[in-house]
């Protein structure tokens, strides 16, 4: 069976679904790296590394600051929704199109 047409809208890459009430992003973290960045897609996952270590949130707060200062939103409209005590996190971003999204967290070539 042929793929709907739109189906690659729907779809934008890997690691972003488009959702009814959002977007969830697919992340997989790096804690205690040398400096806050967002690397390449892995996979289903996209890179983020931060600073912070593992304890106490701290990474899970220090990679929500981080995408909404990538992405250019309020810290509120980009929620943890999965994977709070592991390396592999879903995080839903409120309000944003998958175009803005993967042009401000995909580094150009």
């Amino acid at each position: 069976m042929p793929p709907r047409p739109g189906a690659e809208a729907a779809r934008p890459s890997a690691f972003l679904q488009v959702k009814p009430d959002g977007l969830w992003l697919a992340v997989k973290v790096q804690p205690r790296a040398p400096a806050n960045q967002i690397g390449e897609p892995i996979g289903n996952e996209l890179r983020v590394k931060v600073t912070a270590p593992p304890v106490d949130s701290a990474a899970n707060e220090a990679v929500l600051q981080l995408l909404a200062e990538r992405l250019d939103c309020p810290r509120n409209q980009v929620e943890l929704v999965r994977g709070h005590t592991s390396r592999h996190k879903v995080v839903k971003l409120h309000g944003l199109p998958a175009a803005t999204v993967i042009a401000r967290l995909i580094p150009h070539k």
